[in-house]
């Protein structure tokens, strides 16, 4: 008879992080337990990430209320140290929204999440087009698929220079961009080049807008968020 125990550590380990003003680990939590995942729940005063982690998921809300700057507060949380060191030793992680802010905060990711150019809160289904699927996160699908995806937010106009534009073409690391259901460019919230989710250059820490936990039933609207988590489970 196979223990419980030995069943879980068949499964694919998420960490899923929660600060203050966290509203999304939940919805993140339910989305990788459909895919099969054992996902935990870790507090931001915890300094150590549980052993056999597979990928560290920093969710969507307002942490710390984004009193100061969205995730400028979370990046001096004491488990954010771990979760640099996880990232240092090629470990896997994804950052959604807010999330998506805390790690170019950090220097996790390059650029930065300004105000929407419209100046409101943006919550609506949107489309997104696949811009390059040569990592682990959007490895289930192919470039130039179309997506509709949740999109929620008031700081997701994704700013970097030029220079760093260039680096982010050159490496592949421009993931997903903002586009109309036909997949052509579509201005959303001012993002340079409607840039709408990108990763590091050893693609192992990726980053974007859209909510793609929030997209996992059709019942809901879509399911579309089902092959890009899917991804992370495939343990290379």
């Amino acid at each position: 008879m196979i223990k419980q125990t030995e069943i879980s550590q068949n499964l694919a380990k998420i960490v899923v992080l929660q600060f203050p003003g966290t509203n999304c680990e939940y919805d993140t939590k339910y989305a990788f337990e459909k895919l099969g995942a054992d996902v935990e729940i870790i507090w931001h005063e915890e300094t150590k990430l549980p052993k056999n982690t597979d990928l560290v998921v920093i969710p969507g809300g307002f942490s710390y209320g984004d009193y100061l700057r969205s995730g400028a507060l979370a990046k001096f949380a004491p488990i954010m140290g771990a979760v640099k060191d996880y990232a240092s030793n090629d470990g896997k992680i994804l950052g959604i929204c807010n999330g998506f802010q805390i790690l170019t905060e950090t220097g996790l990711l390059p650029g930065a999440l300004k105000r929407n150019d419209n100046l409101h809160f943006i919550s609506k289904h949107h489309h997104l087009k696949v811009i390059n699927n040569d990592n682990v996160f959007l490895s289930e699908l192919e470039k130039e698929d179309i997506l509709n995806i949740p999109v929620a937010h008031h700081d997701g106009n994704y700013y970097i220079d030029d220079d760093g534009l260039e680096k982010l073409k050159e490496n592949n690391q421009i993931l997903l961009q903002y586009c109309n259901q036909d997949g052509e460019n579509l201005v959303l919230n001012g993002s340079t080049e409607q840039i709408a989710g990108i990763c590091n250059k050893n693609k192992n820490v990726f980053g974007l807008m859209p909510h793609p936990e929030r997209a996992m039933e059709t019942l809901l609207g879509c399911d579309d968020g089902i092959k890009m988590l899917q991804g992370f489970l495939n343990k290379n």
